[in-house]
């Protein structure tokens, strides 16, 4: 089922390869395989400081949104969830807890690279540093009220509402999402 649900699946196009940094792990594969699917997983980090939420306006739609990055090989997802907070904006986060797990749909990118996600999504404690946009991949990076996100995405907002959860076991789904 694995091909036939990414030629079926609805995909979603965005400038990705022209704003957002390709890891170089992903540009090797893709020097092989072409724009062949590629699964991977990626890190979402949801910060979280008091009654206040972090979000960055990403370079690559416009859109309000959690922390998200590629997990390197070999990475501890936490660590990327971390790593990428320094890197996209500036500030230094702890993982403090696994609170979902979902497959995305297919994307298809702009230059014809396709990719699925495993994607890990972390509650965040906030530390320290002025959030900013630091690589390039965030347009803003900005504090909100909890009760008051910015429209985002619906994916976004459900790894956000399962984050604001203080405790519990992480959610995921036990059957196929459909997509």
């Amino acid at each position: 089922m694995g091909a036939n649900r990414f030629r079926a699946a609805r995909l979603v196009a965005t400038p990705y390869d022209l704003r957002m940094g390709i890891p170089d792990f992903v540009s090797e594969l893709r020097r092989s395989i072409g724009t062949a699917p590629l699964w991977l997983m990626g890190a979402t980090a949801v910060v979280i400081d008091g009654d206040r939420m972090l979000l960055i306006r990403r370079a690559d739609t416009g859109e309000w949104a959690p922390i998200t990055g590629i997990i390197d090989p070999a990475e501890e997802p936490a660590v990327a969830a971390v790593r990428e907070a320094a890197e996209e904006a500036g500030v230094e986060i702890v993982a403090e807890r696994l609170s979902s797990t979902w497959v995305t749909d297919p994307v298809l990118y702009s230059n014809g690279d396709r990719a699925q996600y495993l994607d890990l999504t972390f509650r965040c404690r906030y530390v320290g540093g002025d959030p900013r946009p630091v690589d390039g991949e965030a347009l803003e990076a900005a504090w909100f009220p909890l009760d008051a996100l910015p429209p985002m995405r619906a994916d976004f907002a459900e790894r956000i509402r399962h984050a604001l959860e203080p405790d519990g076991p992480a959610v995921f789904l036990r059957e196929p999402s459909g997509s």
